[in-house]
């Protein structure tokens, strides 16, 4: 008897039925269709523990996504192994006419794909996959002789050119061509081989309330004036398209920040060896302290300075961290202490629950000077007058860093003579 044909629709960073561009694509082709996601062990066998807020806030996620799967009288098949091995053992108890799914732009699940796309094409089975967690993708907006912008500003000139409004109509489901499946429990995160977290999933939401005055509170870490949207679409719970939307009509300075997110994204997937390197080259010449005792005291949050110390256990409490003190905690990290922005970029990789890789190299490398568009190398954040200027009451270094006024916390350097120490170190290294 002869299978009947169906099609696959592979969750990745787009957990959410709303606004998904690939599975409204894979609903419209005429063939039943089958929604799944695979827990890549390939990915989670780096993870540096089991108690990993990210996988949970995912699970969670799932489920949620399950149950409106369920209202359209279908399951979410989840999977945990190499997607390869997956879709071929899948393969052999249904027949895949075609895998639909998202870009992504990581320069590890490029090749994932390509893996995936080359296995399905020997099979004779399709693979689909279509923009959707970007406005503009790769070489969207470029320069006129066709090679990727490098700096900000003329990028995000054109990207803002280019916009038009039908870039950010939503789609929507039109036709229910799931596969109607039995319901199956998602397989637990013990199952998964990891721990429960103290994440709780909530559905994200975005109005003009929450971004009306974005400009004016959001480098005052005490405030808590950011969206906090950073994990809605590393995950795609939250639809680009419709914080675009919102952003345009309510606040440029956010919608800057969207822009500085897919700048990134495309940088990245360019020049993918900016990864693990430099992307400016001469940089390679700097010779960094890495001194371990200095590290360690910068992740615990002991390193004396109030606002970098308060933020380093933000992050290790939360696996976040405000903006502003990003910034700061970064720069200190690779001008203070001399410390290569690889081990800091790192230590992120490892705590941020919005954690996504072309940010996360970007904005190390911008603040190591190193990356594109990068802070000159000379300008090195004064950590105290950081504090001064962005939490001058002390709001948010109290709700952080306790033992803040302690005299037991000496400070790891003095700031003049680490700032002049950067400064030589920066200068031979790049042979000025």
């Amino acid at each position: 008897m002869t299978k009947e044909k169906l099609n696959v629709f592979w969750f990745r960073r787009d957990l959410r039925l709303e606004d998904n561009h690939g599975l409204c694509r894979a609903l419209a082709n005429g063939k039943k269709v089958r929604p799944i996601f695979i827990f890549d062990t390939t990915i989670l066998s780096k993870l540096p523990s089991t108690y990993d807020r990210r996988v949970d806030y995912i699970h969670q996620a799932l489920l949620l996504l399950q149950q409106k799967l369920n209202v359209f009288g279908t399951d979410l098949r989840v999977y945990i192994g190499n997607p390869i091995d997956i879709f071929k053992d899948m393969n052999r108890v249904v027949s895949i006419d075609s895998i639909f799914c998202n870009v992504d732009y990581e320069p590890d699940a490029v090749r994932r794909d390509e893996l995936v796309r080359a296995w399905a094409v020997g099979e004779g089975i399709g693979f689909e996959a279509f923009k959707d967690q970007v406005i503009f993708e790769k070489s969207e907006v470029m320069k006129k002789d066709g090679t990727p912008y490098t700096v900000f500003t003329p990028y995000s000139r054109v990207w803002k050119s280019k916009l038009d409004p039908k870039d950010l109509l939503p789609f929507e489901i039109k036709d229910d061509w799931f596969e109607k499946l039995d319901l199956k429990e998602i397989p637990t995160l013990d199952e998964i081989g990891f721990q429960k977290t103290d994440i709780l999933f909530e559905e994200p939401d975005i109005r003009a309330a929450d971004i009306n005055d974005y400009d004016k509170n959001r480098d005052f870490p005490g405030m808590d004036s950011t969206t906090r949207l950073g994990v809605a679409l590393r995950f795609g719970t939250i639809s680009i398209r419709q914080c675009v939307l919102l952003a345009s009509e309510h606040n440029e300075t956010w919608l800057n920040e969207l822009i500085w997110r897919e700048f990134f994204m495309q940088i990245l997937f360019h020049f993918p060896k900016s990864l693990t390197q430099c992307f400016k080259p001469a940089y390679e010449g700097i010779v960094w302290r890495n001194d371990e005792r200095e590290f360690e005291a910068w992740c615990n949050g002991e390193t004396g300075y109030p606002l970098v110390d308060a933020g380093m256990r933000e992050l290790n409490e939360t696996g976040f961290m405000h903006n502003r003190v990003r910034m700061v905690v970064a720069s200190f990290l690779t001008k203070h202490l001399l410390i290569d922005w690889r081990f800091g970029e790192a230590y992120f990789a490892s705590k941020l629950l919005d954690y996504d890789a072309s940010a996360n190299v970007g904005n190390w490398q911008w603040a190591a000077g190193c990356g594109c568009d990068a802070a000159p190398y000379f300008r090195i954040f004064n950590p105290e007058e950081q504090l001064r200027k962005f939490d001058k009451d002390l709001i948010y270094v109290k709700r952080w860093n306790l033992d803040f006024e302690s005299k037991s916390m000496c400070k790891i350097v003095e700031h003049a003579f680490a700032r002049d120490r950067a400064l030589r170190a920066y200068k031979v290294g790049l042979g000025k």
